[in-house]
């Protein structure tokens, strides 16, 4: 295998990344961290077929074929839903749209793999926890050591402020407000940011735990730590088994 032809694969990984995702569309690190993980799936089940390492793949192994291979792989083996399957082929697509505005020479090749169709998902009806059902999982922690301090207050803050997941592992310190007006800011998709204000007949507790948040899950680069102890998820996970709480009261005004 030529050298040339590897690394223009990989030349052209790393500049859809840093010079098409990040400044030319302003993607958020969320879509990067998505269409991270699926490249690099795609590229070890690529890798695996064609007998070679990694760093040995070229362009010309980008066929659709091989796309369409790896798409039955995710439902197949992996056990992902229809839903995940369609988001690894957005981010192939996406990818592949890079290349050929780099390497028009192999249109026809890419345009076959834009040709490949999504596949028709059904949708779930949204799952939730009852508010008594919230807090008796709440209540099942033991808080006796500091790691259950910790799952206490993370459980907590997802139910009083019903961010998402990715959203609670990017909290940092200097988003929580302990004063009042007590609320805390979270990052949202799409780069967009809120304010979610605590609910006053809870006020005690929240302080409480968001102080135990603080001193025990914030670590000195200023995140939260959950990922490490498998609390929080991890790359190339689906999560659409994931349940959600119901809606809570009214928050107090800011």
């Amino acid at each position: 295998m030529s050298r040339s032809k590897s690394e223009s694969l990989l030349s052209l990984t790393e500049s859809f990344f840093h010079a098409y995702l990040q400044h030319t569309r302003g993607a958020s690190a969320h879509t990067v961290r998505a269409y991270r993980d699926a490249l690099k799936l795609f590229y070890l089940f690529l890798a695996n077929q064609k007998r070679k390492s990694v760093g040995d793949l070229a362009l010309e192994d980008i066929q659709s074929d091989a796309v369409l291979g790896f798409l039955d792989h995710v439902e197949s083996r992996r056990g992902n839903s229809a839903v995940t399957r369609n988001c690894r082929l957005a981010a192939v697509r996406s990818f592949v749209q890079h290349l050929l505005r780099q390497d028009v020479t192999r249109a026809g090749q890419y345009g076959r793999i834009l040709a490949i169709r999504n596949k028709k998902a059904h949708r779930r009806a949204a799952t939730y926890l009852e508010p008594e059902e919230a807090r008796a999982v709440i209540a099942a922690i033991d808080q006796r050591s500091g790691n259950g301090e910790r799952d206490h207050a993370l459980l907590l803050f997802l139910y009083n402020t019903g961010a998402r997941v990715s959203e609670a592992l990017a909290v940092r310190a200097c988003d929580l407000r302990l004063d009042r007006p007590r609320q805390v800011r979270l990052l949202g998709k799409e780069c967009h940011s809120y304010c979610i204000s605590f609910r006053r007949r809870n006020e005690t507790t929240i302080i409480h735990v968001y102080r135990q948040a603080c001193d025990l899950a914030f670590s000195s680069a200023n995140v939260l730590l959950v990922v490490r102890t498998g609390i929080g998820l991890g790359p190339c996970t689906d999560a659409h088994r994931a349940g959600r709480v119901g809606p809570m009261s009214e928050p107090f005004p800011a």
